[in-house]
């Protein structure tokens, strides 16, 4: 069986990047929806700002830090399985929605881990806003054509949505009382 070089991905690879740079520049650049991308990109970062209770800052931020890297992980992982597609990116070299991936889920997960300290009314929380992220901001991504599915569907969302917020709260919880046992030594 005849397998591909390293050398023959590479090359692959570097038409693939120099094909969506021409894409992003020549398709996406200015266009209202990279406006829209670029807005959400910010504006939830300011309404964070505004809202975060400042004397919890440094854990609000290490649980959004970890969400985002999982986030990110996951996105990279559904690209790269084709199980969705972004037609149209903030910015041209990123396979992934960063906008939603850096701001507007880490952002809204905050927010929750801050005014939801207890589990249940945390994991109440998160239910409610993985329904709405799987069916209202999905298919408004879907039909602004900014999202596509591809192998994938709305309602396969939910259960990802609630576990990421489960298992950082989970960590968060689990270094805070191992840091809790070191101090009281």
């Amino acid at each position: 069986m005849n397998y591909p070089s390293s050398k023959e991905i590479i090359d692959f690879q570097n038409k693939l990047t120099e094909m969506r740079n021409e894409l992003w520049y020549y398709h996406d650049l200015f266009t209202p929806q990279w406006w829209f991308l670029l807005v959400l990109t910010i504006l939830p970062w300011m309404i964070w700002w505004y809202l975060v209770d400042r004397t919890r800052i440094k854990k609000i931020w290490l649980y959004g830090a970890l969400m985002t890297i999982l986030i990110l992980y996951l996105d990279d992982i559904g690209s790269s399985l084709g199980l969705w597609d972004y037609p149209i990116k903030l910015i041209g070299i990123f396979p992934r929605l960063n906008p939603i991936d850096v701001s507007v889920l880490p952002v809204f997960h905050m927010i929750i881990y801050q005014y939801f300290t207890k589990w249940k009314p945390f994991l109440i929380g998160n239910i409610i806003a993985a329904v709405i992220f799987a069916y209202a901001a999905e298919p408004f991504f879907v039909k602004i054509h900014i999202y596509q599915l591809i192998k994938w569907k709305h309602f396969y969302s939910i259960p990802g949505y609630i576990l990421k917020a489960i298992i950082i709260k989970y960590i968060m919880e689990t270094i805070l009382d191992w840091n809790k046992k070191e101090h009281l030594k």
